[in-house]
């Protein structure tokens, strides 16, 4: 599908093309950006808002920098869709996101304007401090380097590790906070309030005004006048400026705030900042989804809409006859407050995803047992191992890819300690349309490694109630629940709680041929597999394993005696997964048996939809059915163990 572009930004290519426009062009360019950014996602999907709100600010950038010598750094890597279209990328955007088409983020194989990859947050002043101390220290004097960091990025550790830093380092670094009050959610904690009273203050705001008129006026006094400018600046940026902005007792010259929607404005501030030396930071405000008025009103449901009419703004559902399963985020949702209910011990804690794992349900239903944290994955946790060390029982939340960011708090403040703090998982498996960055590929590896802790899939929605009312009982300790995103197979899943057995499986259906061993959702597609296997007089075994950690010993020891072919299915990496825990099950007692895995391979899968992925990778239904049938009548060669 062709798109219309408006006839400045058709003829803008690369930034360089951007610079034979006048300021008062820019206007234009960017109302004609902001359009295609519009027209392009409505049909196809993707993140929506972050992008529209920096659309003045992205031009800004390159126009009066020189990128791509000029370094350029976004964060949270979902605002840079007006900075693909003007790197050269325009003719490829309405593949954002599809498989084998431009990634949704930033990514430096695709671009040599994409200098770092930012899927996750809060990067962006770490790496670009990094290209900043490299440039130095080869001498290239000339060298700017921009980090953007925006959409609730600045909330997380990281990103003040690096600032404190940067404050020590005489480098060229110009870090611009896109002060939206949002990440996907509503921004929380005291950052956020502190960047607001930046923003309202007339006092502090005329307070730098007239410094900025004294010390011009000063300057007009002769060829000695710049002892005393330097001197007062001194003074009062000694006092009342370090006392009264973070960023400036960071070492960091503050400029703002600025309206982030001035184009022309942020063009001519970029480019005085670029000839000061030393870390600056420029404050800029914005609106998340500026020029699409629904977009700007709830900024959350329109953080990635989907498909939407772009005209009348109605976001586009698809049509399904049957009953339509719910998501199992939402299932975790509903049934936290059904568990809270019963049990005044449990608590929710989320970084920055209320909405997205469906926390906001428990957080609107008992305010006071429900925390966002903000983008803040390594607090998030050991907030939650606080919790349980008062004999709480803490449900934290956190998407599989995310938990990656906080994996030494669950070793050394959770297991360790063998901590009652219950890890939901949401999207894990391969994730889709976000790619590498967000694909929950390794949790099951992971987690299974570490002592103390129960590692556990459900299959379906009445199996993720099962194990979160496991996981909530006296004395479990630490607990993982993994399961993916989107849609679970029960429409009617409300169902009474039944606790399980940790460590226990289950038979799914008995068999002759082969034994299939699932966990997770992924074990629906062995129940497809064999259906249809069944019709043709293939009669596979297939158990669903539930957990990854402990192993159901007693269950292995069955199929290891029954079996001689295995296959293991999972949606999680092969090295070190599920399939390897089997693995080394049978090596240690010695049985040999031919093994076939099936799961995400060892590399880093692109975006695409869900079940493009999981062909792709190899364990779909199709694929399993494959498999069998190799395994079934004897024409597969694959490794003994034992």
């Amino acid at each position: 599908m062709e798109f219309k572009t408006g006839p400045l930004l058709a003829t803008i290519n690369y930034p360089a093309d951007l610079k034979q426009y006048s300021e008062h062009d820019l206007i234009q360019i960017c109302q004609e950006l902001r359009q295609y950014i519009i027209d392009v996602v409505s049909v196809n999907g993707g993140h929506f808002g972050a992008s529209l709100g920096v659309v003045e600010l992205t031009v800004a950038l390159h126009y009066a920098l020189n990128t791509p010598y000029d370094k350029l750094v976004w964060d949270v890597g979902h605002q840079a869709y007006g900075h693909k279209i003007l790197t050269g990328r325009r003719g490829l955007f309405h593949t954002n996101r599809i498989i084998n088409g431009i990634s949704g983020f930033p990514k430096i194989s695709e671009s040599e304007y994409d200098t770092f990859g930012v899927g996750h947050s809060s990067t962006s002043i770490s790496a670009a401090l990094g290209m900043a101390v490299a440039s130095h220290y080869k001498g290239e004097k000339d060298r700017q380097h921009v980090a953007v960091i925006g959409d609730g990025a600045m909330t997380a550790g990281l990103a003040f590790e690096g600032l404190n830093h940067a404050g020590i380092e005489n480098s060229n670094l110009l870090v611009i906070l896109n002060d939206n009050c949002m990440s996907i959610d509503p921004n929380v904690g005291a950052l956020k309030e502190y960047l607001t009273s930046i923003t309202i203050s007339k006092s502090y705001n005329r307070f730098r005004d007239d410094v900025s008129n004294v010390l011009a006026k000063l300057s007009e006094l002769g060829p000695n006048a710049h002892k005393y400018v330097k001197k007062i600046e001194k003074s009062i940026k000694g006092t009342l400026l370090k006392q009264s902005n973070l960023f400036e007792a960071l070492n960091f010259r503050y400029f703002g705030p600025v309206d982030g929607h001035d184009v022309k404005r942020l063009a001519s501030v970029i480019k005085d900042l670029s000839a000061i030396p030393g870390p600056k930071l420029l404050h800029c405000v914005t609106v998340k989804g500026k020029g699409f008025a629904l977009a700007e009103k709830d900024q959350t449901k329109w953080h990635a809409p989907g498909l939407f009419d772009k005209i009348t703004g109605e976001i586009k559902k698809t049509v399904n006859e049957k009953p339509q399963a719910p998501k199992y985020q939402d299932v975790f949702g509903h049934t936290l407050v059904e568990l809270a209910e019963a049990n005044k011990k449990i608590m929710g804690i989320t970084p920055a995803m209320p909405s997205g794992c469906s926390l906001n349900i428990m957080m609107k239903a008992m305010p006071d047992r429900a925390f966002d944290v903000g983008i803040a994955e390594q607090h998030a946790v050991t907030f939650s191992a606080g919790l349980a060390t008062q004999g709480l029982v803490p449900f934290c939340n956190i998407y599989s890819s995310f938990m990656q960011r906080a994996y030494d708090q669950v070793i050394h403040d959770v297991a360790i300690q063998n901590l009652n703090v219950v890890f939901c998982l949401d999207r894990a498996g391969l994730a889709g349309a976000d790619g590498a960055t967000h694909h929950g590929a390794y949790d099951l590896a992971f987690m299974r490694c570490i002592p103390n802790m129960v590692v556990a899939s459900p299959m379906n929605e009445e199996e993720l109630r099962n194990l979160m009312f496991t996981a909530q009982q006296e004395n479990v300790g630490p607990f993982t629940i993994r399961y993916p995103r989107g849609n679970g197979v029960m429409p009617d899943w409300k169902r009474q709680f039944k606790a399980i057995e940790i460590g226990k499986g289950r038979k799914i259906c008995d068999g002759e041929d082969v034994a299939i061993l699932s966990i997770g959702h992924v074990g629906n597609f062995a129940v497809e597999a064999c259906n249809e296997l069944n019709s043709e007089g293939i009669y596979p075994a297939h158990y669903d394993m539930r957990f990854a950690k402990p192993l159901d010993a007693a269950l292995l020891h069955d199929v290891a005696k029954r079996y001689t072919h295995i296959i293991t299915i999972e949606d999680g990496c092969l090295q070190g997964g599920m399939g390897s825990a089997v693995l080394e099950f049978f090596a240690d007692h010695q049985y040999k048996l031919n093994v076939i895995r099936l799961g995400i391979p060892d590399a880093f899968i692109e975006h695409g939809e869900q079940p493009e992925l999981w062909a792709a990778c190899g364990y779909d239904t199709k694929a399993i059915i494959e498999a069998v049938k190799k395994v079934a009548v004897g024409r597969t060669t694959v490794a003994l163990v034992g």
